[in-house]
């Protein structure tokens, strides 16, 4: 029996930044002309047990390009190094280990799996279903795959078919990830309680699983008690996932938008400190130097236009959620906002979605536009304090 990697499925919670924060750099990512190319210099860690491993790869992979078990390997590892450190340059590393499989109609299952992570990071996510769908039928035991379809079913809002999914990964992997997996679709469906509770039990019972597991687990229940409008909850679980000394982005730009939420600018300020490389904390970055008067702010403000411009020209739209934040909270454009969080939404459906769209509704006061998130607030039995606390702003300008 496959037992799902801690690490792996830590990247399979990152999918909710890959994908709904957009890692807006390099939704399309650089392809290297060759294997001569020089991408970047950065110094030599010998002493970082992950740069070796991660060295030792590439070299195995470069004597054997062909090797799928090896370009596989090579792509989850840089794959998860986009989610520890939100560079994402190197999703497009990762493709590139793929290549030779990328546009083959079948390949084989584990290139598949891998693939279709990659493709649903762009938003392509029926060509990805359609990998991991694949996947399944032809291993039922792949845990990996079934990880992923539980998370980009979750982005669509389609709570069933991610529950499904989380239902057949359970017996492959730890009940602690299996619990949560589950739990993620249940907070969203009426049952977030429920949903608080299971998570809760299964980490208190999993006392031995690896750093890894547990900031994903914690991470989960951090959202679901700040939906349900435990603060004191949220912050414990979210100061506790930190404490792992784990390197998360998702986690960083989760509890940064938790003191931002609570007036608490100033301590997003030393929590981020030096991560403006990523783009999605520079963006929180910029709002808590505005909402704390420091002077960084325009400068940070115009390094995230000319980020989310670079963007635009090559096309890519992956960015849109982050950019309609920047609109309406630091340019002040409601109408722009409301027209990036109106296409945001359209292909990806997760909190962080619904709530920029009531805000950017309610701001520009058009509160049809946010008919959508009222119906999938409505379907669904969603939980959020926040989000139905805007609902019914909305409803009184109608």
């Amino acid at each position: 029996m496959f037992i799902l990697q801690s690490a792996t499925f830590r990247s399979c919670a990152a999918l909710a930044l890959l994908t709904t924060l957009g890692l807006p750099v390099a939704a399309a990512p650089h392809l290297p002309a060759n294997d001569a190319q020089v991408l970047e210099t950065v110094p030599a860690r010998v002493a970082n047990p992950r740069a070796r491993d991660l060295q030792a790869l590439r070299v195995a992979w470069r004597a054997n390009p062909r090797d799928a078990g090896l370009a596989v390997q090579l792509a989850q590892r840089y794959f998860d190094e986009a989610a520890a450190s939100g560079d994402p340059r190197y999703v497009g590393y990762a493709q590139a280990a793929l290549a030779p499989w990328w546009d083959q109609v079948a390949p084989p299952v584990a290139v598949r799996v891998q693939r279709a992570v990659l493709l649903q990071y762009s938003h392509q996510f029926a060509p990805a279903l359609a990998d991991l769908d694949a996947a399944v039928r032809a291993e039922p035991d792949n845990a990996q795959a079934w990880a992923w379809l539980a998370a980009v079913h979750l982005v669509r809002a389609d709570y069933g078919a991610s529950a499904r999914a989380c239902d057949r990964l359970a017996p492959l992997t730890t009940p602690l990830l299996g619990i949560g997996c589950r739990a993620a679709a249940d907070s969203l469906s009426g049952r977030a309680e429920a949903a608080a509770t299971a998570v809760a039990a299964a980490l208190q019972a999993a006392v031995d699983a690896r750093p890894e597991a547990r900031l994903w687990a914690l991470t989960r229940w951090a959202e679901i008690a700040e939906r349900r409008g435990d603060a004191a909850g949220a912050e414990r679980a979210f100061r506790e996932a930190l404490a792992l000394d784990v390197a998360d982005v998702y986690l960083q730009a989760a509890y940064a938008d938790f003191l931002l939420d609570r007036g608490r600018a100033a301590e997003v300020l030393v929590l981020l400190k030096g991560g403006a490389r990523a783009d999605v904390l520079l963006l929180r970055l910029a709002l808590a130097a505005k909402a704390a008067n420091d002077p960084r702010a325009a400068g940070w403000s115009r390094e995230l236009a000319a980020r989310f411009d670079a963007a635009r020209a090559r096309g890519d739209r992956t960015h849109e959620k982050e950019e309609a934040r920047f609109a309406l909270a630091l340019q002040g454009d409601a109408t722009r906002a409301l027209a990036l969080a109106q296409s945001n939404y359209a292909m990806q459906r997760e909190a962080a979605d619904a709530r920029i769209l009531l805000e950017a509704a309610l701001a520009a006061r058009q509160p049809k536009s946010a008919a959508p998130v009222l119906d999938w607030l409505q379907a669904n039995h969603v939980e959020s304090v926040i989000l139905r606390s805007l609902a019914g702003k909305l409803v009184a300008v109608q």
